[in-house]
């Protein structure tokens, strides 16, 4: 009999703990995602894992980061969160701060050592990708990779000429980034920008030295 009941409690026990995680596990990730760092906070000192992910693979800190949450970000890095863990679409905390052009968050992030040289795509290619010109000369302050190749072989440069982002363009060839890396379909930094239609930054990095080879797309100098 008390075999038989030790048994029964092991299983109540099991029917309720398990709703009550997943209960605790939603109301993390809410509050995350609605900014309410109390909460999270909170919810943290109760023993939740600092490094919880939503099911998609974003953590606390990719969510605070692109939330802009600066306090959350705080704690979590204070709190041995692990920045490098990339969610389901091959981004982490730093990246998608430097897609949104949250400088704060990325100022944060490289004071507490975050690594930004990983291999495959960076923070670096994500702000050249939306021309954020200070997040790329903070991430390049901070020992960035200037001519890291993203998984098409594409630099930052590249992304930022193809996309005509002036400003981006001057940080990056100011900072010695290489012109002559090219796609063996697409070209170099400056093809891509004659290609794109984007006159101000092909005729810039002609001025910088870059050159193409192919003279029916060269832009007058």
């Amino acid at each position: 009999m008390n075999r038989f009941l030790a048994m029964s409690f092991a299983l109540l026990f099991l029917l309720t703990i398990g709703p009550t995680k997943a209960g605790v596990y939603d109301d993390i990730l809410i509050a995350a995602n609605q900014n309410e760092t109390d909460k999270v906070v909170g919810l943290l000192r109760r023993g939740m894992d600092v490094n919880t992910a939503d099911p998609q693979g974003s953590t606390l800190l990719l969510i605070a980061a692109r939330s802009n949450n600066l306090e959350l970000v705080n704690f979590l890095l204070d709190n041995r969160a692990n920045a490098s863990k990339r969610n389901r679409y091959g981004d982490n905390a730093l990246m998608v701060a430097a897609l949104q052009g949250h400088g704060e968050i990325v100022k944060t992030m490289l004071e507490h050592k975050v690594d930004q040289n990983q291999s495959g795509w960076n923070a670096l290619h994500y702000g050249a990708f939306e021309n954020h010109d200070q997040i790329i000369a903070m991430l390049l302050a901070s020992g960035a990779d200037i001519n890291a190749r993203a998984p098409n072989g594409w630099t930052a440069l590249m992304f930022a000429a193809k996309r005509g982002h002036l400003n981006a363009v001057r940080v990056l060839v100011g900072a010695n980034a290489d012109l002559d890396i090219a796609d063996p379909e697409e070209g170099n930094a400056y093809n891509l920008a004659v290609k794109g239609n984007h006159t101000d930054a092909a005729k810039f990095l002609l001025k910088a030295g870059s050159w193409g080879g192919d003279r029916s797309n060269e832009i007058s100098r």
